[in-house]
């Protein structure tokens, strides 16, 4: 009984000592109201918190740092490159890249857990349901949203351009998916999201220009009503009732207003003037 006790005593401690060790990692900018519940769902999984915030005028970085986090200010230079930077100061290989309003569930802790004790990928692919306006919503393209947050940073990178960042094997590898959920509680109200479009439709427009594209006036027509139709029908927007119809719409909208900017800003950068 006595060795066999100590047998047991001694295998934990080794598996303990062979567990991989986890940084995550945030972006921020003003993010006080939501700060607090992304932290608190990782702190049973992660062995280090690394927050970069943009000079946050709220209480941001007081949050981080009560619950530990290593925090560090850099200026918005993109949200590809500020997780380049935020993986960069991550002192362990495996990194868990969330963002400020994102919660994990109790369920996605467990298999992270799992993952901690046996990784069998070299990165995972996690599921986010995103919370619009007190509503779940699981259509509109929205759900399952799948999407690569727990990676070896040593087996690949971000890629991506000032919008839409993504993390990449550099070399193609089977890639697994966590069970459990990561909610995404982005737009509390319609006004979160309009500002969002505006945001997110200035980014993409400058980049696509700075790439040397350029909209028809056929795509400013006819994209939009295929945005519609695509997430509201083919992707059974309308089971997600009125907040389904409205998301649909605005992504009609935000696809409209990007393509609109790019035939401006296109148009201003053959002429020499800024934009």
């Amino acid at each position: 009984m006595f060795i066999r006790n100590h047998t047991y005593i001694f295998t934990q401690l080794l598996a303990h000592n062979y567990m991989i060790r986890i940084s995550a990692v945030l972006i921020t900018l003003n993010e006080g109201h939501n700060l607090a519940n992304a932290l608190a769902s990782l702190k049973p999984v992660v062995d280090e918190i690394v927050v970069v915030d943009s000079f946050s005028t709220d209480n941001t970085i007081e949050i981080a740092e009560s619950f530990g986090a290593r925090v560090y200010t850099h200026s918005f230079e993109g949200f590809v490159k500020q997780k380049m930077i935020a993986t960069d100061y991550a002192t362990n290989d495996w990194v868990l890249s969330i963002d400020a309003d994102e919660v994990l569930t109790p369920e996605l802790q467990q298999s992270i857990l799992q993952v901690k004790q046996n990784p069998t990928h070299d990165a995972y692919r996690i599921s986010r349901i995103t919370n619009f306006c007190g509503k779940w919503i699981k259509h509109c393209g929205w759900y399952p949203d799948r999407i690569v947050r727990l990676f070896n940073r040593t087996k690949g990178s971000w890629h991506g351009a000032t919008v839409h960042e993504h993390w990449e094997l550099n070399e193609p590898g089977k890639t697994g998916l966590l069970n459990g959920l990561m909610q995404h509680y982005s737009f509390y109200t319609i006004a979160d999201y309009t500002r969002k479009i505006e945001k997110y439709s200035e980014l993409g427009a400058k980049a696509a220009v700075e790439k040397g594209k350029d909209r028809s006036l056929l795509h400013v027509w006819l994209v939009p009503k295929w945005n519609f139709f695509n997430n509201y029908i083919l992707r059974l927007g309308i089971l997600d009732g009125y907040y389904g119809y409205l998301i649909c719409k605005l992504s009609a909208y935000e696809s409209f207003l990007k393509y609109t900017k790019i035939r401006q800003y296109a148009r201003l950068k053959r002429q020499g003037k800024p934009y």
